[in-house]
């Protein structure tokens, strides 16, 4: 069943922002059903979740905030420990420096590209692939703002609050005019049950989904996000890729371990428990009851009602 898109109402959303901050601050459980049956125009059931978007949002809620292990790898610089402790370190791409505060950038030590992140949030990036044409004033505005802010309130992602703000930069592994294709693994319970591919970003972005045989599962697309008009090429390596997602998710319910493959070798890039905060809105409904019934956390329901 093809699922109807969210369509913006101005004058609601200009009331939401209003209220927003006071319902996220008093009743975060409230404001999540909101966003979600707002998003995906479902009714949110967090007392027996059966779809795999609700089952997100009990996790978001009431085990990840908790989770130590999720806290750590949830942040960029915490989760690079982990990974070494894995026994993955030459996955992780080389990291150039890490930082408390935008000023306290050397940039004259740096290469000519390479990519900014904060450590305690998603999205707050800046890929520089001419450091000759970096505006230092509009990136420390950003950083600066970015620093200051607690994405897991803003949000309500509560692990991502703990997670100390620094700046970390590493090499950029694209070429001149393209990001290296990402393979966004999806776990259920330390088993890789599907994932995406994310190609010409920057460019013509396409995303592709599949289960983790490489065969399509064209439902799971979500968001109104366009699809490839060929499905790329499985890389050779991909069962080495699956193994390390795998090794890697396994203390966790569920999360999207992100890779690269740059001429033949993997590059780790992140860890993500609640992907687009868990409301997700698939181009057919039975993908997110399929996911669902990879996803079992009946263990922490079933702790929580004792």
């Amino acid at each position: 069943m093809l699922q109807p898109r969210l369509k913006e109402n101005k004058a609601k959303r200009f009331v939401a922002s209003i209220v927003r901050p006071f319902v996220k601050f008093f009743s975060p459980i409230g404001y999540v059903k909101a966003q979600y049956k707002y998003i995906t125009h479902h009714k949110l059931n967090l007392k027996n979740p059966v779809r795999y978007t609700e089952k997100l949002q009990y996790l978001r809620l009431f085990v990840y905030p908790k989770d130590k292990d999720v806290i750590r790898c949830a942040g960029r610089v915490g989760v690079r420990d982990y990974v070494k402790e894995k026994g993955y370190e030459g996955c992780l791409i080389k990291c150039l420096g890490v930082y408390d505060h935008f000023d306290d950038i050397d940039f004259s030590s740096l290469p000519n590209r390479f990519v900014m992140k904060c450590s305690h949030a998603s999205g707050f990036n800046l890929i520089v692939k001419n450091k000759n044409e970096l505006d230092l004033k509009a990136a420390k505005k950003n950083f600066d703002r970015w620093l200051r802010t607690d994405y897991g309130k803003k949000t309500v992602e509560r692990h991502y609050s703990p997670i100390k703000p620094q700046i970390i930069i590493e090499e950029y592994i694209g070429s001149d005019d393209s990001l290296p294709i990402e393979y966004k693994i999806h776990l259920f319970n330390g088993i890789a049950r599907n994932l995406y591919t994310v190609t010409g970003r920057g460019k013509d972005i396409r995303y592709d989904q599949l289960y983790i045989d490489w065969t399509p599962f064209d439902e799971s697309q979500f968001n109104g996000w366009n699809k490839s008009d060929e499905i790329p090429v499985k890389p050779s390596n991909f069962d080495e890729m699956v193994k390390i997602a795998e090794d890697l998710a396994k203390p966790f319910p569920f999360v999207r371990v992100d890779l690269y493959d740059v001429g033949g070798k993997i590059y780790f890039s992140e860890m993500t428990f609640t992907p687009a905060k868990g409301t997700l809105i698939f181009d057919d409904d039975k993908a997110d009851f399929i996911q669902g019934e990879w996803l079992d956390i009946r263990k922490y329901i079933n702790a929580k009602k004792h």
